[in-house]
């Protein structure tokens, strides 16, 4: 009894020193409290549950002009200053972004292609133009290395292949993948940086067997490949970043379902007008 005196007494004080500091009276504070709610606040709690069962589902990686997207999505229609206040009041926010390293190893002496595709990374149609590249992931085991193939055109990871060693067999995993995926026709782009697993002849074969003319980025010059390392930074601070992997198989299976799952299928990209790559290619056809 003599504890709820207490807290009573303080839950007071504190009302008190809050309409002081507000500058109104306690009478008006409490005819505000119990007030019923406006129409409007009633929209704002609604919208405010579908906004955090959207934040939630994209595992807290959507921001304000992601969640107007899905939200428009599904036929509900709001204005995007109201999302963001919403978000805002509620402490909802895209996780926060780090950079992220690539690598690659330039450093031999076979056949280097010339830059063809020249930082034009836009395509009328599927299958025109593939870039890739090469990241890590760390592991407690060591490193996993991972290959990736995207299709310019949709943003889509069209191959992809991970392996604990560098060499010329993890780049052609991926295009292997691509490959059996995808139906081909003359006149399409290899795109990736001057890595010595590209340059290999065995990779360059396979490239020529399916008509592919081969790019590569200049020397040293990361911009000439930017939307693949896009894609690694994405990699990177919506995954990778908030794991601490114990295993390499560990690190597989969750790269896996975000590539294959939330990636290619879910996650809205402002390039693709907030449409996921297999939407939008489902759409163009």
């Amino acid at each position: 009894m003599k504890f709820e005196f207490i807290e009573t007494h303080r839950s007071a004080f504190r009302v008190t020193k809050m309409c002081h500091v507000l500058a109104v009276s306690r009478s008006g504070y409490y005819a505000w409290r119990k007030r019923p709610k406006s129409h409007r606040d009633k929209e704002n709690d609604q919208l405010v549950d579908r906004i955090k069962e959207i934040h939630r589902s994209s595992r807290g990686l959507y921001g304000c002009p992601r969640v107007t997207a899905e939200l428009h999505a599904k036929g509900i229609q709001c204005g995007h200053n109201r999302i963001a206040r919403l978000m805002r009041l509620n402490g909802l926010r895209s996780k926060i972004q780090r950079r992220f390293k690539v690598t690659t190893h330039s450093r031999h002496h076979l056949p280097i292609a010339p830059n063809i595709l020249d930082r034009t990374f836009t395509t009328d149609s599927a299958n025109q133009v593939w870039v890739s590249d090469i990241t890590y992931i760390r592991t407690q085991e060591g490193w996993l290395y991972l290959a990736a193939i995207l299709d310019v055109y949709s943003r889509h990871i069209v191959g992809w292949s991970m392996s604990r060693f560098l060499g010329q067999e993890l780049v052609l995993g991926a295009l292997q993948q691509a490959l059996g995926r995808r139906k081909l026709t003359e006149g399409h782009i290899f795109h990736s940086d001057r890595g010595v697993q590209y340059a290999s002849a065995k990779f360059r074969k396979l490239l020529t067997d399916h008509r592919f003319t081969q790019s590569m980025s200049g020397k040293g010059n990361c911009y000439d490949n930017a939307i693949m390392e896009s894609f690694f930074h994405t990699l990177n601070t919506e995954l990778v970043q908030f794991h601490r992997y114990q295993t390499r198989a560990e690190a597989r299976e969750s790269v896996f379902e975000y590539i294959e799952v939330f990636y290619n299928r879910i996650r809205r990209h402002s390039s693709l007008d907030y449409r996921s790559p297999f939407e939008f290619e489902r759409i163009q056809q």
